[in-house]
């Protein structure tokens, strides 16, 4: 039996409430989100996994959107690398705004785009992005409002554009839910995106040639407040993490209509709201 060290080492964000960390494709930069203080911080990994200390700290700066208890100031949700492992993607909650950085190789700090950040409509809150696999268009979950908005990706600049807004809820539904976490098909047919409140999963349709997205279904989460959701690597299964009703719940994809069918299986855990598949040599 062979044992595996938990923590390589530790080090510090110099933020408060980080709330989401990606790697490039590389593992040459790990940069994380401070939520609360408005702030991106990068920490380059070494090859044993282990962490440098804080290398920069960028902190978000704008005009404040319009919701004054949920946008009192910069609020970074997500830092994810766009397809070309180029540019990091930052939706900004607090700010209605998506930022692209670059990161400088050398020093491994965060570089300013000339493109200005991509607008949301005011009181959105961009929450997290998933980008279509052929690399052309990404979308945008926004909290607030419980919408999705389709941005043109310039591969040169990482810049994004926006053209389309619709809404994750039914228009039947009048009460009070916020859009949470959002995933694009492997095969870019289908977009799904969490809605808590409403407790559901909207389903939409991808028109190939434009990007453009049609609501087609809305299935229930089967517990309270779906955080997060995620596709099994083959895209067959999704697993949704409920996050106050302490269940993960297994459906299954249909992969000609992209519809989600309710399976039998949940998992008890305490607020579940991450779920991360491993993968084997």
């Amino acid at each position: 039996m062979t044992s595996r060290a938990l923590k390589a080492n530790q080090e510090t964000t110099a933020g408060r409430d980080p709330v989401h960390l990606s790697v490039d494709p590389g593992n040459r930069f790990l940069i994380v989100a401070n939520h609360v203080t408005s702030s991106l911080a990068v920490l380059p990994p070494h090859e044993d996994g282990s962490l440098e200390k804080l290398v920069d700290l960028v902190v978000l700066e704008g005009q404040i959107g319009p919701y004054r208890v949920e946008q009192p100031f910069a609020k970074p949700h997500q830092v994810e690398f766009d397809p070309s492992g180029r540019f990091v993607i930052v939706p900004d909650k607090g700010l209605d705004q998506i930022f692209t950085f670059g990161v400088d190789g050398i020093t491994s700090k965060l570089l300013a785009m000339d493109a200005l950040p991509a607008p949301a409509r005011e009181g959105a809150g961009p929450r997290h992005v998933s980008f279509h696999p052929d690399g052309a268009v990404a979308y945008v979950v926004n909290e607030l409002d419980s919408t999705v908005t389709a941005y043109r990706r310039d591969p040169g600049y990482g810049s994004l554009s926006p053209f389309q807004v619709v809404s994750a809820l039914p228009d039947t539904f009048v009460g009070h839910s916020r859009a949470a976490e959002i995933m694009v098909s492997k095969d870019g047919r289908f977009l799904y995106a969490s809605n808590r409140g409403h407790d559901s999963i909207a389903i939409f349709s991808v028109d190939p040639a434009s990007g453009r997205l049609t609501n087609t279904d809305w299935e229930k989460s089967h517990g309270r407040t779906p955080r997060f959701f995620t596709l099994d690597p083959s895209g067959a299964w999704m697993f949704i993490a409920n996050e106050d009703s302490d269940n993960i719940v297994a459906f299954r994809v249909d992969q000609q209509t992209g519809m989600l069918s309710h399976e039998e299986v949940s998992v008890r855990t305490s607020s579940p709201v991450c779920i991360v598949f491993a993968t084997t040599v």
